[in-house]
């Protein structure tokens, strides 16, 4: 056994230094193991094992975002297979996680886990989806600066029906009646999300429903999805473009703003599963274009992933300054994996692992698409 783990260490320290990455060392990406049997449960358990290991303290690192931006660029993620990892993407080839019955799964496990957790990490308006930074200072500005970007790119004027798929808190709701006068139709799976969207946005013309995106009815002169195609499934991709195709007028347009993966895949990370977005997965470019392949023109697509960087590390500055308010109710093991969460991705995106998309898709009868930036 004493043989076995000194192997395990031995393997597992030879793949961080790929990364740069020393055990014990002393730049701030470098981690400390407080628990020999790390080694083990992340070869074992792979990224759940790292995961749940870094959960329950056995092991630190000063700069988890610059960890992960150096191991995801090595590419040390696809290096640790195991037969665990193999079952669970096959079993998530077979089943669907995004089907009927599992629709409010996300919001339960996710967005109602407490909107004093939410009103701490995000901006002033409680925007969930990654700002626009190209002339922002701050995290505030970046996200008024995206809810304006997607309002001009689809040409939202006074009066227009909109749609927002997956409508959080509300804020595109708000932002879009009090700024351009359009009336607003708001779904989510979550109910803690639509009580909140609704006191949000009260006397304007806004409607906030609790209501999975296949039930939807009526028709519309512009959709839009911010951030919630990742909840959709790739055995639900087609279905989700037919539903937007048939809810926006002949002359509207349709505006998705997701993240995007470099390669297609069948599930997400087990660990984000089963912590973070249960049944969640990034789309790629082909799985995208093939969901709305013989529906959708695409008119425009814009790619800026680096500015989800910047996005999550302000996130993870205002949890982590407003942590001592929310300790009591949520505990430490908590505030590791919301940290861990947050962090971890902020190095996804910044290794170029991740990417943001907004991606502007016609009924090719609304004639010339003028691009905006």
């Amino acid at each position: 056994m004493l043989g076995s783990a000194k192997k395990e260490k031995q393997i597992v320290t030879a793949l961080l230094k790929e990364a740069g990455v020393t055990v014990g060392g002393d730049n701030p990406y470098d981690i400390a193991v407080n628990n020999e049997k790390f080694y083990e449960r992340v070869l074992g358990q792979g990224s759940l094992g790292l995961g749940e290991s870094y959960m329950d303290e056995w092991w630190d690192c000063k700069k988890l975002d610059e960890f992960f931006n150096r191991v995801l660029r090595a590419r040390l993620d696809t290096k640790i297979r195991n037969w665990k990892f193999l079952s669970y993407l096959a079993k998530a080839a077979i089943f669907n996680a995004g089907n009927y019955k599992r629709a409010f799964r996300i919001g339960e496990k996710h967005y109602d886990v407490g909107n004093d957790l939410y009103k701490k990490m995000l901006d002033d308006r409680m925007v969930y989806t990654c700002g626009y930074w190209k002339d922002a200072k701050d995290l505030n500005e970046a996200q008024e600066a995206k809810l304006d970007l997607v309002c001009r790119k689809i040409g939202i004027k006074q009066g227009m029906k909109v749609l927002d798929i997956g409508c959080g808190w509300g804020s595109f709701a708000k932002f879009t009646a009090e700024k351009y006068g359009a009336h607003v139709t708001g779904v989510t799976v979550s109910k803690e999300q639509v009580e909140f969207g609704r006191k949000l946005c009260k006397g304007l013309p806004v409607d906030i429903l609790l209501k999975d995106y296949r039930d939807i009815e009526g028709e519309f002169d512009a959709v839009v999805s911010l951030g919630m195609f990742e909840h959709v499934g790739y055995k639900n991709y087609k279905t989700y473009m037919k539903k937007v195709y048939e809810l926006l007028k002949n002359d509207g347009l349709f505006l998705l703003h997701t993240i995007g993966g470099n390669s297609s895949t069948v599930a997400t990370d087990p660990w984000i599963n089963k912590y973070i977005f249960p049944g969640g997965m990034i789309p790629s470019i082909k799985q995208i274009g093939k969901s709305a392949e013989n529906l959708f023109v695409m008119e425009d697509w814009h790619n800026f992933g680096s500015d989800y960087d910047k996005t999550l590390m302000a996130w993870f500055e205002r949890f982590d300054n407003g942590w001592e308010d929310l300790d009591a109710d949520y505990g430490n093991k908590f505030y590791r994996m919301w940290k861990y969460y947050l962090l971890a991705s902020a190095g996804s995106f910044r290794a170029r692992k991740n990417q943001l998309w907004q991606i502007v898709l016609s009924k090719n009868l609304s004639g010339r698409y003028d691009r905006v930036t």
